[in-house]
């Protein structure tokens, strides 16, 4: 199995990160285009003549390396010996001038393969698809073993090399096609208690690949800090909630139209039971793995302690992409799927959820097979009322429309409305389709959507005749180009988002991290000033950093998004499952509860110094608010 290394980065912004220090053995290096670098490596046995020989030498000017020879033989005849000897020397003064040079954007290309580690007490220059280093990967293949100009015919020898054709012939072959070389850099924020930073070290030492879920971490620890100090006993209670109560891997084979076999990882992390039966979303993305199920179960578990049921949280799903697949197909991986996740279900143990890649289709496949290996019983209710087990349309539209209503309380307080204001919307699910539909009836003015190609822009905003075009093409799983043949007005970006377009609010709805520095620079630019998070964590901690200098209200998914944990636990109430709500009934319902969450943030926050118009309050008050919720619960069940 091929694992993938570190690898040498040259972001311009990795200078303003603080990465968690690796074991004394490992070194990760970091350099910027325009940075001096002076990189040495150890002498081997295996390998004399780098004894003293550094990986990245002076050369002369490219000018002289250009000319042509005939050029260079009349420049060498004109001299005379006296010249001759000069020129000797000085070029002799520059072979012996220290190895620094300016790094090149070419031979930054060249060393994108190579990571600095330890080997027996010496640097080495490692080559980070096949693990390996020596001298094919650092040799020159024209013979010139000495020779301190091999930035190019390093890169050369290191692509010809058997081993790391191996291992590309490896990737070739591999489901995918293709396996990441270089890991995404973990962003570590300083925390100003050394008891919050121990507890975030020992979640990355435990596990060091876990990007999203050490992200996730990052952040509400940050928030619970000024709880840790005002009561110590609080950490052992953090440190235990960090742990998830299971975790379960499992492989899911299924078999596609033509009678071809394919295997595909399930994963379900049961973060906490600690106050109720686990209820949390299942995806299915080509991106998914454990990493992902542990920050959305982390998260769905804060979510719902933060909501005023009885509920704890989960996540999962597994990287089939259903984009493609045929009804046979889906049908076929989804009892599969369940074949070995139904045994960890049941309505006082765990109760998923529609997410990505997951919808009403899916769920019936899903709770079909439950059934038939549960004995046929209609126990346990998967997101919706009993026997309506893919989900009613309160519970689909839940979330979307909570979304808007918070947007709505944030404006109350700030004595503006929602009518006339342009906002930018990512993503064109369940979710982003009920927000835009919800903006409609309120007066705004949505301008956007996007999917995984691009992003459709209408500056004139969507009207509802607009919003059915663009129904019409979700249900039938086109691209969202195909609008433009409707109204050729608006344009469609491709592989772009829509967070440099002017907008008031920013509706981020399609997945984790979406929102980058750069995009968080474009939104600050185009005079936004309230971001509603209607995914979870969408914004990378570089990207909220600048939010928050550029004084934009971060409204967190645990609080805006909790609508649809609301209802979806009042339709497994047997007495509101009797209940025909009316449009009016089912959004006063709504709204009432989007304000307990807002109040219940906004109070938390003021008891541990976040004053109520601080951008930061929404995000820490909800964090807080979870956290002490999830605590007293596991004090009062002991060391659980």
């Amino acid at each position: 199995m091929l694992i993938s290394g570190r690898s040498i980065t040259m972001n311009s912004t990795m200078d303003e990160m603080n990465l968690l220090h690796h074991p004394p053995t490992h070194h990760l290096v970091a350099r910027d285009i325009s940075e001096e670098i002076d990189l040495e490596i150890g002498p081997g046995d295996d390998d004399p003549p780098f004894a003293t020989t550094p990986l990245i030498a002076v050369s002369q000017e490219p000018t002289s390396a250009e000319e042509p020879e005939e050029q260079k033989a009349l420049l060498l005849v004109s001299h005379t010996p006296s010249e001759n000897q000069d020129l000797t020397k000085l070029q002799q003064v520059k072979r012996k001038k220290k190895v620094v040079k300016k790094w090149r954007e070419e031979w930054a290309e060249t060393y994108k393969w190579a990571y600095v580690d330890m080997n027996e007490g010496t640097s080495r220059i490692f080559c980070s698809v096949c693990r390996e280093y020596g001298r094919k990967h650092r040799r020159n293949p024209y013979g010139n073993e000495g020779s301190r100009n091999m930035q190019m015919s390093a890169l050369e020898e290191h692509n010809n090399s058997l081993l790391h054709k191996e291992a590309l012939r490896l990737q070739m072959a591999s489901k995918d096609k293709s396996l990441p070389i270089v890991e995404r850099p973990i962003y570590v924020k300083p925390l100003m208690s050394k008891t919050a930073g121990s507890i975030v070290e020992a979640v990355f030492r435990r596990d060091p690949h876990d990007v999203e879920f050490i992200q996730s971490v990052q952040e509400v620890v940050h928030s619970l800090e000024p709880v840790l100090v005002k009561n110590s006993q609080y950490v052992h209670i953090l440190e235990r909630l960090l742990e998830p109560e299971r975790m379960i891997v499992f492989r899911v084979p299924w078999m596609d139209d033509k009678g071809e076999p394919h295997v595909n990882r399930g994963f379900r992390v049961q973060f906490s039971q600690a106050l109720g039966p686990c209820r949390g979303g299942l995806r299915f993305h080509p991106a998914m793995n454990l990493s992902t199920a542990k920050f959305l179960g982390f998260e769905q578990t804060l979510k719902n302690a933060l909501s005023p049921y009885k509920l704890g949280g989960a996540g999962g799903g597994s990287d089939f992409d259903p984009k493609g697949k045929s009804e046979n197909e889906i049908m076929r991986f989804c009892q599969s799927f369940m074949d070995e996740l139904y045994r960890y279900l049941g309505p006082d143990q765990d109760l998923p959820a529609e997410d990505m890649g997951v919808g009403p289709r899916e769920m019936g496949y899903l709770f079909g097979q439950y059934r038939r290996l549960a004995g046929g019983h209609f126990q346990g209710n998967f997101t919706g009322p009993k026997i309506f087990w893919s989900g009613s349309s309160l519970r689909t539209e839940a979330t979307g429309y909570g979304l808007v209503f918070f947007a709505r309380l944030l404006l109350a307080e700030m004595n503006k409305e929602l009518k006339g204001l342009r906002c930018a919307v990512s993503g064109s699910g369940k979710i982003a389709m009920h927000v835009v539909e919800k903006l409609l009836s309120c007066g705004a003015i949505p301008i956007t959507v996007s999917d995984t190609k691009g992003f459709l822009l209408d500056e004139d905003g969507f009207d509802y005749v607009k919003f059915s075009v663009l129904r019409d093409i979700k249900v039938q799983q086109r691209c969202l180009r195909d609008y433009l043949k409707s109204y050729t007005r608006a344009r469609y970006f491709e592989n772009m988002k829509p967070w440099n377009e002017r907008c008031d609010i920013a509706f981020p709805c399609a997945t984790q991290n979406e929102i980058e520095q750069s995009d968080a620079l474009n939104l600050v630019n185009s005079g936004c000033r309230i971001l509603i998070e209607g995914s979870n964590m969408p914004c990378t901690p570089q990207a909220i950093d600048i939010l928050r200098k550029g004084k934009v209200l971060i409204a967190p998914a645990k609080s805006a998004s909790a609508g649809g944990v609301a209802v979806g636990e009042l339709e497994l109430n047997h007495e509101y499952n009797l209940m025909h709500w009316s449009a009016e009934d089912f959004e006063s319902k709504l709204q009432e509860m989007i304000k307990q969450t807002y109040e219940k943030s906004i109070k938390e926050a003021n008891n541990y110094g976040f004053p109520k118009d601080s951008p930061e309050a929404l995000v820490h008050g909800g964090n807080i608010s979870a956290f002490l919720n999830l605590a007293q619960a596991m004090s009062d069940q002991g060391c659980v």
